[in-house]
């Protein structure tokens, strides 16, 4: 199998990367600015930017891979997230190749709490309308792919909300945990585990991939805390509500659960003290 990780020095990127490499895939992965730091075998790093065609066009027909897992993210930069991810379709479909696309449950408002895969998206912010965007696109453009919605990715201490949480225990960091703000963390070796296993599949259209607990992100903080020795009591806790954002968005992922031989676990079993 050969795969290209767009975005593979991201977070989850650097986990897709570490786990195709490790199941023995040839693969490669591109970054857009700093290429990271030490070499994985097995693995071809490539400088990317997405705002232009030709050079992924160029890397596609360089590196021939049997799927893209398009993992990148621009956060609200429209000419990344969202023309980017068209010109990965774009790209995608000229060669003929299997497209996994990550969304976020960012493309929510929070208006229903409850999301499952036949929601249409009703973003509030930027980085949701162009994760929106996005996924229309993708989905018009490679009718075959598989578009995978996420929530808030934890794992091992490398998120940024474990390192929040670490920051505000510390002292080093002003700001708040919401109470209210309320989403379906997801581990990111689960998430990775799923993501490659869609990508050998033939599954096309929507798929969530979130864990099954809903938690505020100051219940999160505390459940980390608890996990890492530090004192939760530190957690300086508020309200999100009248900040930019939807509140409360929880991704059912019940259905493309019942698909997968990945189980995406619940932040209270991943976060538990051993």
């Amino acid at each position: 199998m050969k795969v290209l990780i767009v975005g593979g020095s991201g977070f989850l990127g650097t986990e897709l990367v570490r786990r195709a490499s490790a199941a023995g895939w040839s693969t490669a992965a591109t970054y857009c600015s700093s290429r990271p730091d030490g070499d994985t075998p097995g693995v071809s790093w490539h400088q990317l930017d997405l705002r232009t065609n030709a050079q992924l066009y160029d890397l596609l027909a360089e590196l021939a891979p049997d799927a893209i897992i398009n993992a990148t993210s621009g956060l609200s930069d429209w000419a990344v997230t969202a023309d980017g991810s068209v010109r990965v379709a774009m790209a995608a479909a000229r060669h003929g190749r299997r497209l996994v696309h990550v969304s976020s449950d960012a493309v929510f408002s929070g208006s229903r709490i409850s999301y499952d895969e036949s929601c249409p998206p009703d973003p509030v912010t930027p980085y949701g309308a162009a994760k929106a965007a996005a996924e229309t696109a993708v989905r018009l453009l490679t009718p075959a792919a598989a578009v995978a919605r996420t929530s808030l990715i934890i794992g091992n201490g490398g998120s940024a909300h474990e390192r929040m949480v670490h920051e505000l225990a510390a002292g080093a960091r002003a700001g708040v945990l919401f109470t209210d703000v309320v989403r379906c963390p997801v581990h990111v070796e689960d998430l990775a585990a799923a993501l490659l296993e869609l990508a050998l599949s033939d599954g096309s259209g929507m798929f969530h991939l979130a864990g099954p607990d809903a938690l505020s992100r100051h219940e999160l903080g505390v459940l980390i805390a608890r996990r890492d020795g530090l004192d939760a009591a530190l957690l300086p806790a508020g309200r999100g509500e009248g900040a930019s954002g939807a509140l409360d968005v929880r991704l059912d992922s019940t259905a493309t659960q019942e698909g997968l031989r990945t189980r995406l676990r619940g932040a209270r079993e991943f976060l538990q003290v051993p």
